[in-house]
């Protein structure tokens, strides 16, 4: 009875913290859908649209480059995530395996950059961009993302959690270094390259301040600064603008979805010798 009732609590519990989040994303879909002739400020306020209308979705593309916007954004993230997973596991791996001297300090000096707050290094980063001439262009938005502290720690844990067994099994096949790294450590981290895939592509799909900073021509502006644009201009209109945070949201939910599947435990199993 007691572990029915607990469990009773728990899954209202849950269900009670679903419905918070959930609440304000309902809201934003019934608000890009409700048409030119709802109040959508009427009170008391309606959740549902009288007249369902994807009015605002078709402003949203024909009143403003928003194609433009989404293809730059998705150029830059899928850029950063492939830099972070190339760079962030080749460091990680002499770190998590190979001894030599000051490894620790080198660790430690990585980690403790995640304590330092982007606003610090933007200005010197901005110089650096500009002296590269890399001002207003796409890889200048790719260059701060490519690797990550976060992203090397997380993949020194996951490889030092791999069977030396496996890359022994590796080097009797003839395999060097690099080979160990591609054909064992990769395939058994595979969970924890998703996993950061999904916070990188989270992160740089959704930078505000850095596109911000460097960018100054429209025509490559990335899907947070289109839609600040949507939200500044004189006519301001809720739908569309609802429309087009709905619109920013579908990729992540679509890239979570797909890959949420393959965020499994897999330390020895995906591993293959060389």
């Amino acid at each position: 009875m007691r572990h029915s009732i607990r469990a009773a609590l728990q899954l209202g519990l849950l269900l009670l913290l679903a419905l918070l989040v959930l609440v304000p994303l309902l809201w934003l879909v019934s608000t890009s859908l409700k048409g030119a002739g709802e109040d959508i400020f009427s009170s008391p306020p309606a959740l549902l649209p009288a007249a369902p209308s994807f009015e605002a979705y078709l402003r949203l593309f024909q009143e403003n480059p928003l194609t433009t916007y989404l293809i730059n954004s998705t150029i830059v993230s899928a850029l950063a995530v492939v830099a972070n997973l190339l760079f962030c596991s080749l460091a990680a791996y002499p770190l998590a395996r190979m001894r030599f001297a000051g490894r620790g300090l080198v660790l430690g000096l990585v980690v403790a950059t995640i304590l330092i707050p982007f606003q610090v290094v933007m200005i010197p980063l901005y110089l650096l961009m500009v002296q590269l001439g890399l001002r207003n262009t796409l890889l200048a938005l790719v260059i701060p993302q490519a690797a990550t502290a976060f992203g090397l720690y997380l993949l020194r844990q996951s490889f030092l959690g791999v069977p030396l067994e496996l890359e022994e099994a590796a080097r009797i096949d003839g395999c060097n270094r690099l080979g160990q790294w591609w054909n064992v450590m990769v395939p058994a981290a595979r969970a924890d390259l998703i996993t950061l895939a999904m916070f990188v592509f989270i992160g740089t799909w959704s930078d505000f301040l850095w596109p911000l900073v460097i960018l100054d021509d429209p025509g490559l502006y990335t899907l947070p600064l289109g839609l600040q644009q949507l939200s500044s201009s004189f006519s301001l209109d809720w739908r569309v603008v609802a429309a087009g945070s709905i619109v920013s949201i579908l990729p992540v939910l679509l890239l979570f979805v797909l890959l949420q599947r393959f965020i499994l435990p897999s330390a020895t199993g995906d591993a293959v010798k060389g």
